[in-house]
């Protein structure tokens, strides 16, 4: 469905988020060892340059939320680590969407967790009418109290309303689980996870089930009864034996081509609301600052 529901005078923001504080520093200690740290972890916000750069220009309005680049504020409080400041940007990307009042949200991410202030603006936009695909290698349903203390695996814990209560009493909506599908999952990081999204409600299509189709993921969605989605896609979705995108190496995911068919064919299905890009790493981009850092006439 291409923009079935829009109108001559609804307004699609472009959300530019270079969070990078979501990513959990063991996690990028451990997959992006050959990098000075400092610099691997930022690697996210320099994703969020590339993706700009290389995406067709945007018809409608962009808007960009502040992302702090210091030390500040990375401290781990209640099992969450960078609380402080991944609750201060979210509040301020939630300031931003609110003063656009948008119909349709692009992200560019950043870390997985820049899908959490749009995703749960549109929930209350659209309360009983919004079903999200959530596209990614990992389940991201961590909390506080689950082992892992990384921002950008909570959101869809805290998406479907479970998790840290300082960060639900931001969000001003969250989803049913029962209309929350992941998709392409295969690597459940916590074991536990799978029982809990059994208990929770949620919807698991791994990439067997979506390699020659899409119909198991769109015959869910019909089910949902919901007329709008919004998609997340994680970038290590993208099976790395094809090409490494995202932060570690993750392999038997969907490929490339695979990945297209299910947005698109979700897309012919329903009102895509929102879309998210994220945990973009571009390791030759970052090769490519090292090389010419220094370098006269550069600055």
């Amino acid at each position: 469905m291409t923009d079935g529901n829009a109108t001559e005078t609804s307004t699609h923001l472009r959300l530019v988020w270079p969070q990078w504080q979501g990513a959990g520093s063991s996690s990028v200690r451990e997959l992006m060892a050959d990098f000075p740290f400092d610099e691997a972890r930022r690697g996210y916000a320099l994703g969020t340059r590339v993706l700009q750069a290389v995406l067709p220009a945007h018809d409608g309005p962009t808007a960009e939320v502040p992302v702090e680049m210091t030390d500040t504020g990375l401290e781990t409080r209640d099992g969450i680590e960078a609380k402080d400041v991944v609750l201060r940007q979210l509040e301020a990307a939630l300031e931003v969407i609110a003063t656009h009042a948008p119909e349709r949200i692009t992200t560019l991410g950043g870390d997985c967790s820049v899908s959490m202030a749009p995703f749960s603006a549109l929930a209350r936009r659209y309360p009983d009418d919004l079903a999200i695909v959530w596209i990614d290698s990992h389940p991201d349903m961590d909390t506080g109290e689950t082992g892992y203390d990384g921002y950008h695996a909570m959101v869809v814990s805290a998406l479907t309303g479970h998790g840290d209560p300082d960060l639900l009493s931001r969000l001003p909506g969250t989803v049913p689980a029962n209309r929350v599908a992941l998709a392409g999952m295969h690597d459940w990081t916590n074991p536990a996870h799978a029982t809990t999204a059994n208990e929770w409600g949620l919807s698991v299509f791994g990439p067997a089930a979506l390699r020659t189709d899409s119909r198991p993921l769109i015959e869910w969605l019909r089910g949902t009864g919901a007329s709008r989605v919004a998609i997340h896609f994680d970038v290590d979705t993208i099976d790395a034996d094809e090409v490494q995108l995202g932060l570690g190496y993750d392999r038997g995911g969907l490929t490339s081509e695979q990945a297209r068919r299910v947005v698109a064919d979700i897309h012919a299905e329903v009102d895509v609301v929102a879309l998210t890009i994220a945990e973009y790493v571009p390791r030759q981009v970052l090769r490519l600052q090292r090389l010419l850092r220094g370098m006269p006439l550069l600055g």
